[in-house]
């Protein structure tokens, strides 16, 4: 099978990329790319493991060939932090407890961060709704619904849509 090459912007970094034309996205940045923080769950775009965000947008990585990425802006949970500085969703999911077995994590930031870009300060029904295509089987979703909703909150300086400086020690 010949491969075509593709070029795109992964965590703020320019990629080119040799793919089989049938790989998922979800194999290119795992086998390919060794960014092993997107999961392989169900295969069929009902998990929520393999969401990254394509353009800003949640998307199931297993759902979607990697020849589509071309051209366009891929993040993973990887290109959340800061060098060792972690994002603000990933504090609170840790200070909250909202981490077990860590397999729905990174498909549940990733879809709280386009959720919190979007609306800063997000009802609980919001969050709900934002991270409705994520599964979890540990947890029971309440403390993942808090930790979102404490990184959201007016005391932190992300809802003022600044959700790279929550956080921050004084």
């Amino acid at each position: 099978m010949k491969k075509c090459q593709i070029t795109f912007q992964l965590n703020g970094i320019t990629c080119e990329v040799l793919v089989n034309p049938n790989q998922t996205l979800v194999r290119m940045l795992r086998d390919d790319l060794g960014l092993t923080g997107t999961k392989y769950g169900c295969g069929e775009g009902d998990c929520g493991s393999c969401t990254v965000l394509l353009d800003g947008e949640p998307v199931n990585s297993c759902l979607m060939l990697a020849a589509q990425v071309d051209g366009h802006q891929i993040t993973t949970i990887e290109g959340l932090a800061d060098g060792d500085k972690l994002h603000p969703l990933q504090t609170s999911f840790i200070e909250k407890g909202a981490i077990q077995c860590g397999f729905c994590t990174p498909g549940m930031i990733l879809s709280a961060k386009n959720l919190l870009e979007k609306q800063p300060n997000p009802s609980e029904l919001e969050v709900r709704t934002a991270i409705s295509g994520n599964l979890c089987r540990c947890t029971g979703y309440q403390k993942i619904v808090e930790a979102i909703l404490a990184t959201a909150s007016p005391d932190c300086q992300c809802s003022s849509g600044d959700v790279k400086n929550c956080h921050e020690e004084d």
